[in-house]
């Protein structure tokens, strides 16, 4: 059956959220949607509409320009198995201690890793995006120093995996993840399902810290963030208040020429510079709390 995609980009998010939702009233109908920030540092959204028919490109135009947004580009999706093209594709990543793997792969784990599972349906967060792997780089860096945390966040989770990843390294550490998206939590809780991990995180739905747990349970010793620069710096203040003396946060999601702006939003707030490290085009950002 074939798959058609309708993208349009526009530079606010509230609007493309808008015209995400009024997408759905077409006739044929998508049967998904989505809004993402392009992360090339433009301040523009993209607005994604898929469809299991031609849809109507009178419609689409119509509503672009009624939400202020560019033109629809319409195309076919060539019918193929994208999962088992994505297995193909994604060779497991080593991330120091860490061996991120599909179950595909799972005879390929070294004696000497931490085997995180994440299934190929689930490709963003698996350890392959250079945000992901400079995470748990840094991870691996801070466990190797003697780091050991009692209380640990992932804020923003994604499929979890630096979650999991701490809470291999440090058991009997307290680790919670959250993200603002229902279906993240959903996702994150499968993982640890898949991992053998069910209830050794604890997965929330919440905006940055708003979460009575996650409140209750701060200060953290150590913090993941691996979202975007926007809201990293919309962060800084409450990362201040919630995460102990000497704690350490982690930041990811920040394109290279970003780095020194999220740097100085947390150094004023009383951060310094543990490490910071570059994979491809992406800067992961290690801050310890003075």
């Amino acid at each position: 059956m074939p798959v058609y995609t309708a993208i349009t980009q526009l530079d606010d998010q509230r609007r493309g959220e808008v015209l995400s939702e009024a997408l759905e009233e077409l006739d044929p109908a998508p049967y998904g949607t989505g809004v993402f920030e392009i992360e090339d540092g433009s301040g523009l959204y993209e607005v994604t509409a898929y469809f299991e028919e031609t849809p109507d490109a009178v419609a689409l135009d119509l509503l672009a320009a009624s939400h202020g947004a560019g033109g629809f580009v319409v195309s076919e999706v060539p019918d193929e198995d994208w999962v088992a093209k994505v297995r193909r594709e994604l060779a497991p990543v080593e991330a120091g201690r860490f061996f991120v793997h599909g179950s595909h792969d799972a005879d390929k784990v070294p004696g000497d890793r931490i085997p995180l599972l994440i299934e190929a349906a689930m490709a963003f967060g698996t350890g392959h995006h250079g945000t992901t792997l400079g995470c748990l780089k840094a991870l691996d860096a801070l466990a190797t120093q003697g780091a050991m945390p009692a209380r640990v966040a992932d804020i923003g989770c994604g499929t979890a995996v630096l979650a999991m990843a701490a809470a291999r390294v440090w058991p009997e550490a307290r680790v919670m993840a959250s993200d603002i998206d229902a279906v993240a939590v959903e996702v994150a809780e499968a993982n640890l399902a898949a991992n053998g991990m069910a209830g050794q995180v604890e997965c929330l739905e919440a905006a940055g810290f708003e979460h009575a747990a996650l409140e209750a349970a701060a200060p953290f010793d150590l913090v993941f963030a691996n979202i975007l620069k926007g809201p990293l710096v919309a962060l800084a203040p409450e990362m201040a208040a919630k995460v102990a003396k000497d704690g350490h946060v982690i930041l990811s999601g920040i394109l290279n020429e970003q780095a020194d702006a999220v740097e100085a939003a947390y150094v004023a707030r009383g951060f310094e510079r543990a490490a910071r490290d570059s994979h491809g085009e992406w800067t992961t950002l290690v801050m310890r709390r003075g």
